[in-house]
Parts: C-alpha cells; sequence; structure tokens
C-alpha cells in the first residue's frame, strides 16, 4: 500500500511527489522522484523508473515499463490492449527506455500474444499524437513527429526520424539513421542510411547530413555511398547487388549493417524516384 503525506498541492511517499487526483495501483512500483500529475492514472504491476515526471490526465497501463528520466505530457495513453482482432486479453507488456519523452495525446499498445511485447528504446521524442501499435520496436534516438504512426509489428533501428503525419505499414521495418519525409506512405523497407519520401515512399538519397550528426566517419560514408550506388544505380537486382557490394565495397560496420538488413528485407525495399539524382 502505498503511504501518501501532504507535501503543498502534491503528496509524497518519500520518494515521490503525487498529486492526490492521481490513482495509483498498489502493485505500481514508482521509483525515486518521480512526479506524478493530477488525474492520472498508473495501473497494475506498471513500474515508473527514477526521476520521470507523469503529466496530468495520463494513463499508463498494466504491465507497462517505464525506464529512467522519461517524461510523459498530458492524454496520453500508454500500454492500453492492442487495437487487434487478434488479441484475447492475454499478459503482454510495454517496454520503454531511458529518458524517452512521449507528448500530448500520444498512444502506444502494448502486444499481441502471451509474454511478447511493445518495445521502445532510450532517448526518443515521440511527439503530439503519435500512434505505436502493438508489438512495433523502435530502436534509441527515435524521433516521430506529429501524428506520425506505426502498424503493428513494425521496427524502427536507432536514429530514425519520421516526418509528420508518416504512416508505417504493419511489418514493415527503417533502418537506422534513415529519414522518412513528412505524409510518406510506407509499404516496404527502408534501407539504412536514406531519405525516403513519397506517396508510396521513394528513396530520394542519402540521409548525409542525419550520418554526420550521428559521428560515422567520413570513410565509412565514402564506403556507404558506394553500396548505395551499387544497390540503386547498377540495375541489378536485390541478390545480384548484395553480392557485388561484398565484393567490391570493403568491409566496415556500417556496410555490414546495411549488407544485414539488405538480406532480410522480407517485404521488398523502398526503390529510388527516377526523377532524382543525388550526384
Amino acid at each position: 500500500m502505498i503511504t501518501l503525506e501532504s507535501n503543498g498541492d502534491f503528496v509524497t511517499n518519500g520518494d515521490a511527489l503525487i498529486h492526490p487526483g492521481a490513482v495509483i495501483s498498489s502493485s505500481a512500483r514508482i521509483g525515486k522522484n518521480v512526479t506524478i500529475g493530477p488525474y492520472s492514472v498508473i495501473g497494475d504491476e506498471v513500474e515508473i523508473g527514477d526521476d520521470s515526471i507523469i503529466g496530468p490526465h495520463v494513463v499508463i497501463d498494466r504491465w507497462t515499463t517505464l525506464g529512467k528520466g522519461c517524461r510523459i505530457f498530458q492524454f496520453a495513453s500508454v500500454g492500453a490492449e492492442p487495437q487487434d482482432l487478434k488479441f484475447k486479453g492475454e499478459q503482454s507488456c510495454t517496454v520503454i527506455g531511458d529518458r524517452t519523452t512521449i507528448r500530448e495525446g500520444a498512444t502506444i499498445h502494448r502486444a499481441t500474444g502471451e509474454g511478447n511485447e511493445t518495445r521502445i528504446g532510450s532517448d526518443c521524442l515521440l511527439m503530439a499524437y503519435v500512434h505505436i501499435a502493438h508489438n512495433c520496436t523502435l530502436g534509441n534516438r527515435v524521433i516521430m513527429s506529429n501524428l506520425a504512426s506505426c502498424s503493428g509489428h513494425a521496427t524502427v533501428e536507432d536514429r530514425v526520424v519520421i516526418g509528420g503525419m508518416a504512416g508505417v505499414h504493419q511489418f514493415v521495418k527503417i533502418g537506422r539513421n534513415a529519414m522518412v519525409g513528412g505524409m510518406s506512405k510506407l509499404v516496404q523497407d527502408v534501407v539504412p542510411y536514406t531519405l525516403v519520401d513519397g506517396h508510396p515512399a521513394k528513396v530520394v538519397g542519402l540521409n548525409n547530413v542525419g550520418l554526420s550528426r550521428a559521428g560515422i566517419p567520413l570513410e565509412s560514408r565514402r564506403l556507404i555511398k558506394k553500396a548505395y550506388k551499387i544497390l540503386y544505380r547498377s540495375g541489378l537486382s536485390l541478390p545480384e547487388a548484395i553480392a557485388v557490394i561484398e565484393q567490391e565495397v570493403d568491409s566496415c560496420e556500417e556496410v555490414e549493417h546495411f549488407l544485414r538488413f539488405l538480406r532480410n528485407a522480407e517485404r521488398g525495399i523502398c526503390r529510388e524516384r527516377r526523377d532524382f539524382d543525388d550526384k
């Protein structure tokens, strides 16, 4: 049982500041220096990490784990049951890393399938009214702008930026350091390090600014560009391009990841827009 004492507008259990209008399950585990605003609801078996701030009117449903230093703004819903007809009430969870910010009205649903999870990494920014569906996986330092949405089972790797109102089809994968233009429609996998835009989305070049900001060495960027040109400018099929990249592009961690992604692209990859020429 959580025992509370008055502390001005808030009450405290010794380690957290909790508004008296908040509703908190007795099985919730609240870390040190946590703030929970008025009229927020914290469900059964929820764990909130140290130094996190939960604003007013936030709902965090059962079996959700929130890392340290997170911030959730008003009217967000985290860990609700999935919008999936296959879901039958099984125990599944939502896991969110450290220092992730979830803005107003965002919705994140827990997974379908016993023991499965929806997972969001650390240092992410999910802007207003973003939607993350069941069984999605987001890496670290992902930014999703207002009203962007990921359908079920989508995978978003580290340092991806997704523009406002973009829609990601179920099971689509977005490779790390990629950037997605606003209002894009993604129905195929987005190759790492690329820029995509359109309806449906097409590749319009490499995300050179993102690569530089991520601290990727200049030589690695040169190798990525060489691999990109083989993939998109040689006229080769995907298996043929993979084989040529393996033979002609020197190995580095970034190129190896590029190749791993291509080998595991189950939905096909976004192709290059023909009216664009990235010199």
